[in-house]
């Protein structure tokens, strides 16, 4: 039986307002109008994949302010996670990985191949996970292949989307911050910038089979973060002031993950002249994300990058060696176990590298308004 979680009256007022509101030119928020929703990503929109992939655990307090209590919510954050919110903006279940073996979910609206640490580029022996952008794809090929095979030979099935979910489905994509992440590590702008290109066109082939093999034809694609606004990639690459800026954030990773996007946009562009008979939708997420973190306390949060679950106190709180949820030994033997902060609704930053779910809430608030989005509709 499917299950649909009731929509947050705040989310809906948001998609009140953006039909009476003037938009970006060919602008839309997301629509309860789309028979089912498939999810393509990394741990941005990872609703259990990798548990379930790996039987790796995201262990409390993850999932503290879930605002149920499942045995685990396979979300690395306190609470919901974008696409959850936006799935009850529209009236949706939550997404149910692909690979969740156990679950009381069906997969008639939809299905997540997002998987946390997946890049769009191939994953190596040295990945955190083996799901890239194009495994996701192939998962997703063969799903659909079965899903139709199973119900031409039981009309009745219930659970289970039918060839017109798929066809009017909305195709969702958040993935790439991992990538930028990879490219910059140890290395300059201009050198993660000569590794760019490839990474789009890997994207570029995912998207391209979808639209064939797949039937696809309305995309949702946003735009990956400032990554150099993580507590992570701070205590990494911001020890010295002439690498950070004013907010605190890490140029060099922000200048990889903009010069991304725009080649991303780029190829947003060209798809809408390449297939004249479907949806694309690009949303910036980088520029929601980036006014949060610049203007965090006007938005009634105290901070914007100290972890909230970490370990190590102020300015950070983050040791990427001891994640959220678990113990460490120090380098003199000392027990190090993280725990939350009391009010993580005050932190944009959940565990170093993700955000929290009141942050989250803020950035699909905006997604909602479709002012940050631009949609080219079939010609």
């Amino acid at each position: 039986m499917e299950t649909v979680f009731p929509s947050l009256l705040i989310l809906l007022s948001f998609v009140a307002i953006s039909h009476t509101q003037p938009l970006l030119a060919a602008s839309f928020p997301i629509s309860p109008n789309f028979a089912a929703v498939f999810n393509f990503g990394d741990s941005n929109s990872d609703t259990g994949e990798i548990t379930s992939g790996l039987g790796f655990r995201f262990l409390p307090p993850n999932g503290e302010s879930f605002v149920f209590k499942p045995p685990s919510t396979g979300r690395a954050c306190d609470g919901r996670l974008i696409v959850d919110i936006l799935m009850e903006a529209i009236g949706r279940p939550y997404l149910r990985p692909y690979l969740d073996s156990v679950s009381t979910q069906s997969y008639l609206r939809g299905c997540n191949f997002a998987a946390a640490g997946s890049t769009i580029q191939k994953a190596t022996a040295a990945s955190y996970s083996p799901f890239s952008f194009a495994v996701q794809v192939s998962q997703f090929v063969t799903f659909k292949y079965k899903v139709l095979q199973l119900i031409q030979q039981d009309k009745t099935l219930e659970n289970l989307p039918s060839e017109d979910h798929f066809k009017n489905g909305l195709y969702m994509f958040d993935i790439g911050q991992n990538d930028i992440a990879g490219a910059m590590y140890g290395k300059t702008v201009d050198q993660a910038a000569a590794v760019i290109p490839t990474i789009i066109n890997t994207f570029k082939d995912g998207i391209n089979r979808l639209y064939w093999e797949g039937g696809a034809r309305n995309f949702w694609i946003h735009n990956t973060g400032p990554i150099g606004c993580l507590a992570q990639m701070v205590s990494l690459f911001g020890k010295e002031k002439s690498q950070v800026d004013k907010f605190g954030c890490v140029i060099g990773h922000n200048e990889a993950a903009k010069l991304f996007n725009s080649q991303l946009q780029g190829l947003v562009t060209n798809f809408t002249q390449q297939y004249t008979d479907a949806n694309f939708t690009y949303v910036d997420i980088f520029s929601i994300k980036s006014d949060l973190i610049q203007n965090h306390s006007t938005y009634g949060f105290d901070q914007s990058i100290m972890a909230c679950c970490g370990t190590g106190g102020p300015p950070l709180n983050y040791n990427d060696q001891v994640g959220c949820g678990w113990t460490g030994t120090s380098p003199n033997g000392t027990t190090i176990t993280t725990k939350s902060c009391n009010a993580s609704s005050k932190y944009v930053n959940w565990d170093g590298i993700h955000y929290t779910e009141a942050a989250n809430r803020f950035v699909s608030q905006k997604i909602l308004s479709g002012i940050y989005s631009q949609t080219v509709l079939p010609s």
